[in-house]
């Protein structure tokens, strides 16, 4: 067979570093939009992103040209710039080390697409903190809870 052929859908989940709910709601139309062009640029298709004043969600339709590390890492450089140059947030800001990455079959994108875009629903029930355990057991990821939050300073 000749050629590669593949398409991934990854959802990506990170947080505002010690949690703090620094992303103003009023700005996050703004912040979708820079990293719709950051998706793109990188070669992967943005199917639903939604920040949170505390966290983000990432869904996108990812080619394995790039590792999978480096390209949350530009993602989280490129935001965090972003977000001080146009003063997004008062005073400083920064993304937590880490993040979850969660792979999806094609079958269950519309699932995912309304899961991240219903963020603000989602919330109301349950918080991001059990929103990520959750996800770690769903993908029976193995975890040390001590780790998966910096405190809140």
């Amino acid at each position: 067979m000749a050629g590669n052929y593949s398409k991934l859908y990854l959802h990506f989940v990170f947080a505002v570093k010690g949690r703090q709910s620094l992303i103003p709601k009023e700005r996050k139309e703004e912040l979708h939009k820079y990293i719709s062009g950051l998706v793109s640029y990188r070669k992967a298709k943005l199917l639903a992103v939604h920040c949170m004043p505390d966290h983000l969600h990432l869904f996108v339709g990812y080619q394995p040209s790039v590792l999978i590390s480096d390209f949350v890492k530009e993602i989280k450089l490129a935001t965090h710039a972003y977000i001080l140059t146009n003063r997004i947030v008062r005073g400083s800001f920064a993304w937590q080390s880490g993040y979850g990455v969660f792979s999806y079959s094609h079958s269950q994108i519309d699932r995912v697409i309304n899961y991240v875009k219903n963020q603000e629903i989602h919330h109301r029930k349950r918080t991001f903190r059990e929103e990520y355990l959750e996800l770690l057991e769903q993908f029976a990821i193995e975890y040390d809870s001590r780790y998966i939050f910096s405190p809140i300073d």
